[in-house]
């Protein structure tokens, strides 16, 4: 019976560490990646991909099966201890257990984990499915007992447990997610004079203006605001706008804002040029657009910014194209396709194959979405209805 417990414990401890070091390889997986791999075949990375869709559950749900696993792991290894030993001898054991289940149950695991993404994630996929479920219902079991008993302050907490899912996301949130895109940038030609620059920040309200060289993908530098009110306060005669600039801060769309946020920081930059895998200018995002991912949207008394999404009295949406997919999901409860795009203009697209005309529909089940409004090549307003 001793030699029994003892293989209990080895065997449950295992498979602790099996969902540890899986469990850190699946919360440093990007779903993008996730996805990319599914699209080529690989179904463990669709399971994975899927599991990535509510990431703000998969620590809670995983903590409460670990620890679950080791105090059931714990039991059977103490009462064989204490069937052999006693006194000191049972002490000391003690503690030496203790320091292997820490070691090989939480710290070792998750450092093998923590190093290979992906890897891990996929070849335990199936055993993280199962692990997260269970561990997601028997929170929720415990959190619909608690709600039996909440009264009015219970909305702060959950004005909480939202700002901490909000946090827990932002940590694999990339950039591309948040960065405003190439198409609304507002930018200046290097060449304009310092006139033209100011017309342009008084117009559109801004503190910095990216500068262009030959064409609106050629971001040769920015300019800031503060240089031409000194500028003007010497009352120093127009210049080409390219003698004021300071160096543009570029990042990659794929770079985690988390680490984003603390390179700016770091480097007392408020505003960096997004580049695509070919060296071409995506995007940009400020300091205040990562940060607005974890405190919602930062509104001052010169913004005049239209809602994202407005409700008409004929039961149908208009919808700014640069609206988040899930968000449009999550309000008419659907399931959009698990695709590359992030945006509602992304969903146009797909479901078109091409660059709609104006009034044009597509049907996804009984959703219908139109191109109410298209600038170029991009979708910037949409129409959403049910049949």
């Amino acid at each position: 019976m001793i030699a029994a417990a003892f293989i209990l414990s080895a065997a449950l401890l295992v498979l602790t560490a099996i969902l540890r070091a899986a469990g850190a390889t699946l919360v440093r997986t990007l779903r993008a990646d996730a996805l990319s791999d599914a699209s080529d075949g690989d179904g463990r990375a669709k399971l994975v991909a899927d599991l990535l869709e509510e990431r703000h559950r998969i620590q809670p749900a995983l903590g409460t099966v670990v620890t679950t696993l080791l105090i059931l792991a714990v039991i059977p290894a103490s009462w064989a201890l204490a069937g052999l030993l006693s006194g000191w001898q049972l002490a000391v054991a003690f503690f030496a257990m203790t320091l292997v289940i820490v070691l090989f149950s939480d710290l070792i695991p998750r450092t093998i984990g923590g190093s290979r993404p992906r890897s891990f994630a996929y070849r335990f996929a199936r055993i993280l499915a199962i692990a997260i479920h269970v561990g997601d219902a028997a929170n929720d079991f415990v959190s619909d007992d608690e709600e039996e008993g909440e009264d009015e302050d219970d909305e702060d907490d959950r004005e909480e447990r939202e700002l901490i899912s909000l946090v827990i996301e932002f940590g694999d949130t990339i950039v591309r997610e948040v960065m405003v895109p190439r198409t609304d940038m507002v930018t200046l030609p290097a060449t304009a004079s310092t006139d033209d620059a100011v017309d342009l920040v008084l117009e559109a309200g801004r503190s910095r203006i990216p500068l262009t060289g030959e064409n609106s993908d050629d971001v040769v530098g920015l300019l800031y605001a503060r240089d031409l009110l000194t500028l003007y306060d010497e009352s120093a005669p127009p210049r080409p706008a390219q003698d004021l600039a300071h160096d543009a801060y570029f990042v990659p769309e794929t770079k985690l804002i988390s680490e984003l946020l603390r390179e700016m920081q770091a480097k007392q930059k408020h505003m960096a040029i997004v580049v695509d895998e070919f060296g071409g200018t995506a995007g940009l995002v400020s300091i205040e657009d990562l940060l607005e991912e974890i405190v919602g949207e930062i509104v001052d008394e010169y913004d005049d910014e239209e809602p994202m999404m407005v409700s008409l009295e004929s039961g149908e949406f208009l919808v700014d194209a640069r609206l988040d997919v899930d968000d449009l999901a999550d309000t008419l409860n659907v399931v959009f396709p698990d695709e590359d795009w992030n945006t509602v203009g992304g969903l146009v697209l797909g479901l078109a194959g091409r660059v709609p005309s104006i009034g044009e529909a597509f049907e996804y089940g009984d959703i219908v979405v139109t191109a109410e409004e298209v600038r170029g090549r991009r979708v910037a307003r949409v129409r959403v209805a049910r049949r």
